[in-house]
């Protein structure tokens, strides 16, 4: 019989929640195949058997939540899978499956194991009692013999990570506040409670402001009705404003490298690389896929990262490299309508830019007319401890004269 742990998944990944089960019981696997998927504070990873055989007892299900090391199935390598897997097989079948597949109880699974272990009578009396596996004590007698003291102390660790485990949960769930008119309960995901953590520390450890501006994107849609066909055409991707706002923002960084850096210690990091985050919303909550040396990329090699991005998040295929490291991020509420808003810090960076809606409004030309122009709010919140005032509204003047003259940032490109 083998144990499925959940394995090491990443350096900073120790927990997750299990979002569904691909394998039920009485399925026959082979190793590397994918068993169960997990939601992570990240992205959701698919956790593969190291065995082959057939899985006889699930111990997690669906919604709890799992360490890394925590024992979620059993595998026996011995084992024949049933013809028809239990989601689909009727009374009789399941019935016949069950007969195939023998889950045994814990005491005889105690038992079958046990003439593997050296252990005193005592020993064996006390592990029954406790239903512990022999084989999964580890015996301080340098023979190898386990004796009632190891029973107990396996017992007694057990129990103790079993404790922990429930004030972690305690702690993640407060004290719930009754109604007297109806409510729904809904159980927050993972990715969702990282969110609302992550958020809160920002706003705690950085002294973050927002600086407002406001650009012209005449000259933007101009230029995208003009080329739009002919760039579909050539590169097989639209020209969208991404591509013109990423780059506008990696010019602008190369002239304000603050706002490309991040706090570690007493230390200010300086980054020389241009991995620009781009916010996309999935129906889990936010993710902020980064556009890797942007700053090397055409508009085509932008605008084609972004939609495979834009699109692996939606599928909820994203990799944890494809979240990693980004040094500067763009979010676009105005997908959404929003007219102006502050964006909250992506840390450990410093910098952030919120675009939104574009409104045709009124504006007082140099020459005292008065047109109607398309116009959008931009906002960048920065972190005051590394960041000026004067050097983040310079940064944002710096991207609002790029927008408007679009024909360098081409030119660039």
């Amino acid at each position: 019989m083998q144990e499925i742990k959940i394995p090491e998944l990443a350096e900073s990944i120790t927990e997750g929640t299990i979002a569904e089960w691909l394998v039920q019981k009485g399925d026959k696997i082979e190793k590397g195949d994918a068993i169960v998927e997990l939601e992570t504070d990240k992205v959701n990873v698919e956790v593969n058997s190291d065995f082959t055989g057939v899985i006889t007892e699930i111990i997690q299900g669906e919604g709890e939540d799992v360490q890394v090391g925590d024992v979620i199935a059993k595998l026996d390598e011995s084992g024949t899978a049933s013809a028809t897997s239990g989601k689909e097989a009727g009374p009789a079948k399941v019935e016949a499956m069950e007969e195939t597949v023998k889950v045994p109880e814990k005491q005889e699974e105690v038992s079958a194991n046990k003439s593997d272990v050296m252990a005193s009578p005592a020993a064996r009396k006390r592990a029954r009692e406790l239903n512990i596996d022999l084989n999964a004590i580890s015996p301080r007698d340098p023979l190898g013999r386990v004796r009632p003291d190891d029973v107990e102390a396996h017992a007694s660790a057990a129990s103790n990570k079993k404790e922990t485990k429930q004030v972690k949960k305690e702690e993640a769930n407060p004290a719930r506040t009754e109604f007297e008119k109806p409510v729904e309960r809904v159980k927050m995901t993972r990715r969702r409670q990282t969110i609302a953590k992550n958020l809160v520390s920002v706003q705690q450890e950085a002294a973050m402001l927002t600086t407002f501006n406001e650009v012209d994107m005449s000259a933007i849609m101009k230029l995208r009705s003009e080329r739009k066909e002919n760039f579909t055409k050539k590169h097989g991707v639209k020209l969208g404003f991404m591509s013109f706002f990423t780059k506008a923002v990696v010019g602008a960084l190369k002239e304000f490298p603050l706002l490309n850096a991040e706090i570690q210690g007493s230390e200010l990091v300086i980054k020389k690389f241009y991995d620009i985050g781009i916010a996309v919303s999935t129906d889990d909550g936010l993710v902020v896929p980064v556009v890797r040396d942007a700053d090397r990329l055409t508009f085509a090699g932008v605008e084609k990262e972004i939609a495979t991005l834009g699109e692996k998040a939606r599928d909820n295929k994203l990799a944890l490299s494809d979240l990693q490291g980004g040094s500067f991020t763009i979010t676009n509420g105005g997908t959404f309508g929003s007219m102006m808003s502050t964006p909250i810090l992506n840390a450990p960076q410093v910098g952030i830019l919120g675009m939104h809606n574009i409104v045709k409004r009124a504006v007082v030309m140099p020459d005292d007319s008065i047109e109607v122009r398309p116009m959008m709010y931009l906002a960048v919140s920065y972190d005051h401890r590394i960041v000026d005032g004067k050097e983040a509204v310079s940064f944002l003047v710096r991207i609002k004269q790029m927008l408007e003259d679009p024909t360098d940032l081409l030119l660039e490109g």
